[in-house]
């Protein structure tokens, strides 16, 4: 016998809820575990997303908060993506150089051209990313040396490189690749230094990249421009007047036209964040998805135990019971479910996110507070919402028709 609910006393609906789960765990067990993966899903969609916005944090956080990146052409804005137009002028070497002397704030200036290539070293050989630029690119992207030296101060076209962590282990194993001669396209360089083990930044895998003088890239690869100029600045608060400084002295040089863009990096990372933030919101959608399929699966279930129990509802009416007590009573078993499917889809959602970062530890996954709060309370609201049919169904059950065992 199940408890009567027809007593107010909550522990007396508990108890008959309860009862009444127990009385068919296998429909039970199967929508609590809708719910489960329903919520199990909003969790971890959340956590990637949120995985996603820390990551580019950090790989920004990587670079100092004093970073001015400066491209040539003019970006326009259109709607919410910049759109970059011509180049009139190339931003060339000499203009690099006059923002290094001309503008007080700035700490670096590294320009950098960008080529690829084959490079071989003996018979060993292997693609390249070939990044042109200066002695002044180890501070603006604080790179480390593993062993030798970067590349030597100035502007230079000596025959020198610098070799990436990767690159070494593929060209010369455990041989020391210093004073070695490598081969890129038709050129010839000696191996001066080998950065230490940096991996992907910005998306860019500087492990596998080679280092060379800007003005020997530029040569080798037949450029009349630069790739692009990065630039630090002595203070933070200084970044918004180096910006418009580096604007003017740029557009004075190219006969007044403005036909560069600066990038401050603030305002790249908030981009980021803006779109990052877009995607977990719809990701977090899909997932809910799930939720509601969960909660018709519930509907269903209640339904179905509504129509099983109508004899046992009439008899509880007979006793006394009220409407509004057989109402909470289902509704008490709704809520029953999905809390418990929620409180499972937690678990499974963190536990999920966490064998994940086990498999990639550099991707910091994480959920979000709100992720999991909205989720508990969404799987309660699913419950009550789907559960709600049922329970005025049953609260309205005729006793005597019940009793007959026909419908209400």
């Amino acid at each position: 016998m199940r408890p009567d609910p027809g007593g107010a006393r909550g522990g007396d609906l508990l108890r008959y809820a309860a009862g009444a789960l127990r009385g068919h765990r296998l429909r039970t067990a199967l929508s609590l575990t809708g719910v489960a993966i329903g919520v199990a899903s909003v969790i971890l969609l959340t956590s990637l997303g949120e995985g996603a916005r820390l990551y580019v944090t950090g790989e920004f956080a990587t670079l100092g908060s004093n970073l001015l990146i400066v491209l040539p052409g003019k970006t326009e804005t259109r709607g919410a993506a910049p759109v970059f137009g011509g180049t009139p002028n190339d931003l060339t070497l000499a203009d690099a150089a006059a923002l290094a002397r001309r503008i007080p704030q700035l700490a670096e200036v590294a320009p950098v051209s960008l080529g690829s290539g084959r490079a071989a070293a003996g018979e060993r050989g292997r693609e390249v990313v070939v990044i042109g630029t200066t002695h002044e690119m180890l501070a603006v992207r604080r790179l480390e040396m593993g062993i030798g030296r970067f590349l030597p101060p100035g502007v230079t076209d000596a025959p020198v490189c610098v070799i990436g962590a990767a690159v070494r282990r593929e060209l010369f194993g455990a041989e020391n690749p210093l004073g070695r001669s490598l081969r890129i396209g038709e050129s010839r360089f000696r191996v001066i230094g080998v950065t230490a083990p940096r991996g992907t930044s910005i998306g860019m895998n500087l492990d596998e990249a080679v280092f060379v003088p800007v003005a020997t890239g530029m040569r080798v690869f037949n450029r009349t421009g630069l790739f692009r100029a990065m630039v630090t600045v002595r203070s933070h608060a200084d970044i918004e007047s180096a910006r418009r400084a580096v604007i003017a002295l740029l557009a004075e040089r190219h006969g007044g036209e403005e036909d560069v863009t600066v990038l401050t990096q603030d305002a790249v990372l908030a981009t980021f964040r803006q779109i990052l933030a877009v995607l977990t919101s719809v990701l977090a959608g899909i997932a809910a998805i799930s939720l509601a399929v969960a909660g018709i699966g519930i509907m269903n279930v209640m339904l179905v135990s509504v129509s099983e129990r109508r004899r046992e509802i009439g008899l509880l009416k007979a006793l006394g019971a009220t409407g509004p007590q057989i109402l909470r009573a289902f509704l008490l078993e709704a809520a029953m479910i999905s809390t418990s499917g929620g409180a499972l889809g937690v678990i499974l959602g963190i536990g999920a996110g966490q064998a994940f970062r086990r498999l990639a530890p550099e991707f910091p996954i994480q959920p979000p507070p709100w992720a999991v709060a909205a989720a508990l309370i969404v799987s309660l609201g699913v419950g009550l919402a789907f559960g709600g049919l049922p329970a005025r169904r049953a609260a309205r059950l005729d006793p005597v028709r019940a009793l007959a065992g026909r419908g209400g």
